[in-house]
């Protein structure tokens, strides 16, 4: 056993290294088409003259024309001019593609926003943008610009690519190819990219002819699918056909953000990984049926094209196409060797074709992924098979792994988040990937033709899917799942660069152990919060939320028995009972929220057997029973009521409170009286907790727009209306709070709270904690870090 794997390690050991002759050229054209997008076109016509010249002269040196050049130079120097060539090549596609972006008499239209008709077709599928609630859904439709007819009558030729946004209903079934007209006004584009304008339709496209026969017949399959799959689960459902063919118009939104959380969220685009498992597919079919390799490569091939039909042959899929036929090249040589410069081949002549793909994302994700497939899960596969796990284990392992630690500055970069959970969800969800992918590819095969065994084919397809949801789901409710980390290209390349250092490093034994134990270390140090079980009230505790149904009440300790307390609940016996449990006798200041009688109904539980000794409202005063229902209760007990404005500011013992929002009374809303919630930043022992009272999207979005930068950055955070839909992002994500404590009743009807919400507040790095599932929740100091305390089951919550 010692002598093989010696052997073993010997031949390692006298592996020829990879061939990367063509990795210069294509990382210099990628970065070079990547600079260019940033710059003018002159600019980028004169790097690339500049590089030109440079490349001349040493390919002149290196041949012997200008002088015998030394070793060093004979070593390294091809590979210098290729990259000199790389640039060139960038330089000059780019400054080509941005000479007609910048056309003349498209930049005056979009100066003036002129109104224009204009002749487009279709290059990619309409994508749906989540809006605010209560306004048109809007749709981005990206599109090259034939002609365009200005203000004055005069058409013109304007070969650009425009993105168009639409609201009316009647652009979301378009396929792309599809000739069209439509009417509306040029703006600027936000530059980085090739689009040379935005049009801003101001109705419903005229369709001037049909889209091609590929089209078609991926329309009609992609549409026969989403029938396959109605009868389906919503989650799984939704998610199938966005495994097979990237259409995720059924997908829930918490189902999305799950994903995300867990860097799984390349499972719901069509990328490499689709048309690795469809030929992989093919290739075992071949194998049994003893087919040649050239015959498997012949149908391998077939599939592929076949493949790009049903999912549309849109620029994403024709490059994850590509990437699939890199495979398919090197299998056809016999030289799988041969796959890493093929890879480099493949994105120069990509970016060259398309320099807007330097900046894609996708993009990059794709070829990270596949550069890690071939750099790195071979060796590590190979690592783990010699110290004894079996092939099939290594070889799941490995190329997760692989896939992860190559996309994770791009991810790192985009998110500002690194997810210490996507290797294990993504090793968790590879057992499900190909038999869900392979089982909806065939059930939108047999939609045409056979529907009754095209639902019963998707229905055995949603188990797999099932799993998927299942682990995405859960592993972005893990505490910790994801940490913060610098966002942008310099959080991206610092990753990177930590990345090839531990690269290095690991190499040797004592370090490969060392980062073991150190990662788990940081993993472990990394919670931000504990569950610790303790008494009641418990110890060094900052602000406490109670359990009173659907409804708020939460609690911020001032002394021994004294407390500020911001809501009432609906249920006066409930509220009593937590100020009871809490040993509050006093209420130095209760502040109400806004007057829904979730917020108000219990106040008369507040006030009994205790001393209130005032009492904060906010200006808006509807409703009026809940209005008049506070001012009853505090006449009765003797407590003065006094609106809140623009500047309030309270202290008492520990804690300070500042008054964020409403800014101004805010009309015209879904719920006015939500909008205008009092929204508190409190400060208790230094801990800052922001309470969102019933808050919604505009009133978030107020807040967010008038508050100083950083304002919002909180330890703690009382979720808004109970975990509600009605969420801003930018809101949330501005607030990056350690805890994430949600007032809900147990079994409401009102969808509370929404799933996607919390899985977002999750991934930020929050531990989410609910009264419906908790039962009272209380939020502690432990040797200066935050702790959270769980008294226990919700009242009325079933086992």
């Amino acid at each position: 056993m010692t002598g093989r794997v010696s052997a073993a390690r010997a031949g390692e050991q006298h592996d020829p290294p990879p061939d990367l002759r063509l990795a210069g050229l294509a990382v210099a054209t990628w970065l070079t088409a990547l600079a260019g997008l940033h710059l003018s076109a002159p600019a980028g016509a004169l790097l690339a003259a500049v590089a030109a010249a440079l490349a001349g002269t040493l390919a002149a040196h290196l041949l012997g024309w200008l002088g015998r050049p030394r070793e060093p130079v004979r070593r390294y120097g091809w590979v210098a001019v290729a990259v000199l060539l790389g640039v060139v090549c960038g330089g000059a596609a780019t400054s080509a593609r941005l000479t007609a972006r910048d056309a003349a008499v498209i930049r005056a239209l979009t100066q003036t926003r002129a109104p224009v008709a204009a002749e487009l077709v279709v290059r990619d599928d309409p994508r749906p943008v989540r809006g605010v609630a209560g306004r048109p859904a809007m749709l981005l439709v990206p599109a090259d610009l034939v002609t365009v007819t200005g203000p004055d009558g005069r058409r013109v030729d304007a070969p650009v690519r425009v993105l168009v946004l639409a609201t009316d209903a009647t652009w979301r079934p378009l396929l792309p190819g599809q000739r069209l007209t439509a009417e509306g006004r040029l703006a600027a584009p936000r530059g980085g990219d090739l689009t040379g304008a935005v049009l801003s339709a101001t109705g419903p496209p005229v369709p001037r002819g049909g889209p091609g026969w590929a089209q078609r017949a991926a329309g009609a399959l992609r549409a026969g699918l989403q029938r396959a799959c109605v009868p389906l689960p919503d989650d799984p459902g939704g998610l199938l056909p966005g495994l097979v063919v990237g259409d995720t118009s059924r997908l829930p939104s918490a189902v999305e953000e799950d994903f995300e959380a867990t860097g799984m969220t390349h499972l719901n685009a069509v990328s490499g990984s689709n048309v690795a498992i469809v030929l992989g597919a093919v290739l075992l079919v071949a194998r049994w049926a003893r087919a040649g390799p050239r015959l498997a490569v012949v149908l391998c091939g077939l599939a592929l094209v076949g493949f790009v039909i049903l999912v549309r042959p849109s620029p994403s899929v024709v490059r994850a196409a590509t990437m699939g036929a890199i495979g398919l090249a090197a299998l056809a040589a016999g030289r799988p060797r041969a796959a890493l410069p093929a890879l480099a081949a493949a994105v120069a002549v990509l970016v060259l074709v398309d320099p807007e793909l330097a900046g894609d994302p996708g993009f990059a994700l794709s070829v990270l992924a596949t550069t890690g497939l071939l750099l790195l899960a071979p060796r590590w596969r190979d690592g783990l098979r010699q110290r004894g796990v079996p092939v099939g284990l290594a070889e799941a392992l490995a190329v997760p792994a692989a896939a992860q630690l190559a996309c994770g500055p791009v991810v790192a970069g985009i998110s500002g988040t690194v997810s210490l959970v996507a290797v294990p969800a993504n090793l968790l969800a590879v057992p499900a990937i190909a038999p869900a992918t392979v089982l909806g590819v065939m059930a939108a095969l047999l939609s045409p033709v056979w529907p009754a065994a095209a639902e019963f084919v998707a229905w055995l397809a949603s188990w797999p899917a099932w799993w998927l949801v299942s682990v995405a789901r859960y592993g972005a409710r893990l505490p910790a799942g994801t940490l913060p980390w610098p966002g942008g290209v310099a959080g991206g390349l610092l990753l990177a660069a930590l990345t090839v250092a531990l690269l290095v490093a690991v190499r040797r034994p004592v370090v490969r152990r060392s980062v073991a134990v150190v990662g788990v270390a940081a993993v472990l140090g990394a919670l931000p919060v504990r569950l610790v079980a303790s008494g009641w009230p418990p110890a060094g505790w900052v602000v406490a939320v109670c359990a009173v149904g659907q409804g708020d009440l939460v609690v911020l300790p001032v002394a021994a028995d004294r407390a500020v307390v911001v809501d009432a609940g609906p249920d006066p016996a409930a509220a009593d009972g937590c100020l009871r449990r809490l040993g509050v006798r006093h209420v130095s200041l209760l502040v109400v929220s806004h007057f829904h009688a979730d917020h108000t109904a219990g106040v008369d539980g507040v006030f009994r057997s205790r001393r209130v000794a005032a009492v904060a409202t906010p200006q808006w005063p509807e409703p009026a029973a809940g209005r008049e229902l506070v001012r009853s209760a505090a006449m009765v007990g003797g407590a003065p009521v006094a609106p809140v404005g623009d500047g309030w500011t309270f202290r008492d013992g520990r804690v300070e409170l500042s008054l964020l929002g409403p800014p101004y009374p805010i009309r015209g809303t879904r719920s006015d009286p939500n909008n205008n919630s009092v929204v508190l930043l409190a400060r208790v022992d230094g801990v800052r907790i922001l309470l969102a009272g019933d808050a919604e999207t505009e009133e978030q979005r107020a807040v967010l727009d008038r508050v100083p930068p950083g304002t919002l950055r909180v330890d703690v955070l009382k979720v808004a209306h109970h975990g509600s839909a009605y969420q801003d992002p930018a809101f949330l994500d501005a607030t990056r709070p350690a805890v994430a404590l949600v007032p809900v009743g147990t079994g409401n009807d009102y969808g509370h709270p929404n799933p996607a919400v919390l899985s977002r507040l999750a991934r930020a790095g929050a531990r989410v904690l609910r009264t419906d599932t908790e039962g009272d929740l209380a939020v502690v100091t432990v040797d200066g870090r935050l702790a959270v305390v769980a008294r226990g089951e919700a009242p009325g919550r079933r086992p």
